[in-house]
Formats: structure tokens, C-alpha cells, sequence
């Protein structure tokens, strides 16, 4: 069984095939990229736009996931949220969008504040459409530290620990993202669509 990624983010495309192993390929190796508006008001809502998106453009006994996500800081009134990827402007960078978060924190006289990491998962398949999420909490900081990750990773630092997503290895992170906690809950979905029971 393949499933095809509605994403052309490579990071994601990195972190979600190496969740599921080989069979899983991005939408654009299948067919040539093009723009999905994403109009939902809800990581959920636009998960599912993207996925849908895709799947009507192939064969119509593909499987296809796509995951929207972004992070959340509740001092800031729930900024950035939805629009993580184009915070500092629609075709912004992972950094100008980074710089810009630090920017509204510095601007706050702000040095470290709770927030947290969403992520949704949509599948669309002939079977039906399905949804998860999950949920990764910790506290951000006005500066970045270290070069891993993606995002927001550099002022990120996760519950439980002192160090950034950025300069904490990646194999810990892998192990309690929000990404993973809401793919280990597809799971199950995948598994039941296999077996032909749903």
C-alpha cells in the first residue's frame, strides 16, 4: 500500500516518511505541484483541504495524508496558530517567520512564555476522510539556539527539558512531537483501511 504526502515541504516529507517507512511519497513526485488555499479556520480544517486537494487529482484508490501545523503561544492571544507558515507574509521563510516571533516576544519584554506545537493529520481515501491531532507543550524564548530541526524548533524548548528542539538530538524529538503523537494516532486508521475494514 502507498500513501502519497499532500506536501511539497521537505521537512515534513523527511519526519513523516521516516515515521511510516518506504512507501510513502510526496504528491509531487506524482504529479507537478500547484497551489491549495488553505481557508479553514482550524489546523483540522486545512489538513483535511490539502488532503482532499490532492486525492481528487489521482487515482481514486490512492490514500493520501497531509498534516497542517504550526505553533501556538497563548500570551500572544494564540499567535501565530494557522498561519505558522506565513506569519511574516505569505511567501515568507521558516526564519523571517522565527525572527518575526521573536520580534513580537522582544516587543512584549517577553524572554520565555508557554506555548505549544499542534499538528493535524487528515487521510482521504475511497473509504472516507479522517482526521487526528496531537499536541507537543513547552515554552518559547526571544532568541534562537542551535541549527536543528525546522520552524520554530531554535526557540523552542519542549517540556521536561532545558535545551531547544534546535540543539536537542533529533531522535528525542521524533520521540514526542506533535507530529508523531498524531501519526502513531493514524495508525490505527492505516491498519483497519488494509485490512479491509472499513
Amino acid at each position: 500500500m502507498q500513501i502519497v504526502l499532500a506536501t511539497s515541504n521537505k521537512g515534513k516529507v523527511k519526519e513523516i516518511s521516516e515515521f511510516f517507512g518506504e512507501f510513502v511519497i510526496p504528491y509531487t513526485d506524482i504529479i507537478d505541484a500547484f497551489d491549495i488555499e488553505e481557508h479553514g479556520d482550524t489546523f483540522g480544517a486545512n489538513a483535511l483541504i490539502k488532503a482532499k486537494a490532492v486525492y481528487e487529482k489521482l487515482p481514486k484508490n490512492s490514500i493520501v495524508i497531509a498534516d497542517d501545523s504550526g505553533i501556538s503561544v497563548p500570551m500572544l492571544g494564540g499567535e501565530p496558530g494557522i498561519y505558522s507558515a506565513r506569519y511574516a507574509g505569505v511567501y515568507a521563510s521558516d526564519k523571517d517567520n522565527l525572527n518575526k516571533l521573536i520580534s513580537e516576544l522582544k516587543k512584549a519584554d517577553v524572554k520565555k512564555t508557554s506555548a505549544f506545537y499542534t499538528a493535524a493529520i487528515a487521510l482521504v481515501c475511497l473509504e472516507g476522510e479522517f482526521v487526528v491531532h496531537g499536541w507537543m507543550h513547552g515554552d518559547v524564548i526571544d532568541e534562537t539556539r542551535g541549527n536543528g530541526g525546522f520552524g520554530y524548533d531554535p526557540m523552542f524548548i519542549p517540556e521536561g527539558y532545558e535545551q531547544t528542539l534546535g540543539e536537542l538530538p533529533k531522535d528525542i524529538k521524533s520521540d514526542f512531537s506533535h507530529r508523531t503523537k498524531a501519526l502513531k494516532q493514524m495508525m490505527p486508521i492505516i491498519e483497519m483501511i488494509k485490512r479491509g475494514r472499513i
